[in-house]
């Protein structure tokens, strides 16, 4: 009598923001002796935005890498969806796990759960209020499909139980993109990242990319003129995405002396810069939480946060381009500091916990 198949476990992942956050998991399961199956999309294709995570996080190499590439959020996450369906009918996984809230984590989300496999999110139950935010739509489709909802903050269980969703399926875990922070730390050398841009003495970090900061010719000048602002006071530099450079150099951004452009980072590199500098300007989720474990300053050039921990246990403030630099002042007067609080559960075990958990649902 033949034997079934060992349960396995699909990983989809798509995006840069991703790769740090499965790392934690990949590797607990694998401790746990389940068997894998990894699919990078290829919504991000450049490979620093990529390939570069697989080889400094120890992720192992994609077992399958779709190559969708960029688009309109309709055309990309179409195109995710039609190659994962006929990969998930072949493969039949046990559990389709997604990450973050990207157009791939809504796109797998939507082709495991009308093929009747079942889902877990990381990273679930994150609100901005702010529907005009591709990933808030992307976060409220994924979670209301998701059998297994992991979530990184006590707020995120508060709003998934007022969205409906049954406690039995919601466990706070804590955060595995921390874990990747504290794994490690001894390589994020910001003396390096200094010598190799010639940097003396303090500086700014600033990370922009979210299309309510970029894409409009008007907002993107005002966010300019506040950067120059800064750039009276320190030296900044800005590692752009291919999406924001046109429209801030349209702007005239490099227009000031003491703004550094330059490429996208390594996540090595990148979280080395970000250790070594004064303070963060940025628009991005993850940015917020690295920021809260490395006590550096973070100003998020947003009118929402679907982060808050960052906020009350953190290094984080929410900034307009208005008020900028006398928040920026205010950091190198020395008058706002972090309480040195650490958010409940980023301890470096979420994804022990998340493995435990997927290993028990597996099991029934």
């Amino acid at each position: 009598m033949s034997q079934s198949p060992a349960p396995h476990v699909l990983h989809v992942t798509g995006a840069r923001p991703n790769f740090p956050k499965a790392a934690p998991v990949i590797r607990a399961l694998d401790g746990l002796g389940v068997r894998q199956v990894l699919v990078h999309t290829g919504q991000h294709y450049d490979p620093v935005m990529s390939e570069v995570f697989f080889q400094q996080l120890g992720l192992p190499e994609p077992d399958v890498n779709l190559g969708v590439g960029s688009g309109s959020h309709a055309h990309q996450t179409a195109k995710v969806m039609t190659e994962l369906e006929d990969m998930f009918v072949a493969e039949r996984p046990d559990l389709v796990v997604v990450y973050g809230d990207v157009n791939s984590t809504v796109a797998a989300s939507l082709v495991a759960a009308k093929l009747q496999i079942p889902v877990a999110h990381v990273e679930a139950g994150l609100r901005s209020f702010d529907r005009t935010m591709p990933e808030e739509v992307n976060r409220i489709v994924t979670d209301s499909l998701a059998d297994l909802l992991f979530t990184t903050s006590p707020d995120a269980n508060v709003h998934l139980g007022s969205e409906g969703v049954a406690a039995d399926k919601i466990h706070f875990v804590g955060n595995p993109m921390i874990d990747t922070l504290l794994a490690n730390l001894d390589a994020f050398d910001a003396d390096a990242a200094r010598a190799q841009l010639g940097l003396e003495g303090p500086y700014v970090v600033a990370t922009l990319h979210r299309p309510a900061n970029v894409d409009d010719p008007a907002q993107a000048g005002s966010i300019v003129k506040a950067l120059h602002g800064v750039a009276d006071r320190t030296p900044v530099v800005i590692p752009l995405h291919p999406r924001g450079r046109k429209s801030f150099q349209s702007a005239g951004l490099m227009d000031h002396p003491a703004i550094q452009v330059i490429d996208p980072l390594g996540y090595v590199e990148f979280i080395g810069l970000v250790r070594g500098s004064l303070a963060v300007i940025t628009d991005s989720g993850g940015v917020q939480e690295e920021t809260t474990m490395l006590a550096v300053p973070c100003l998020t050039l947003r009118p929402n946060t679907e982060r808050p921990v960052t906020i009350t246990h953190g290094t984080n403030q929410l900034v307009t381009q208005h008020d900028l630099a006398d928040r920026l002042e205010s950091i190198i007067d020395g008058t706002r500091t972090s309480d040195g609080v650490t958010p409940p559960l980023w301890d470096g075990h979420a994804g022990e916990r998340i493995a435990a958990v997927i290993v028990r649902f597996l099991a029934r």
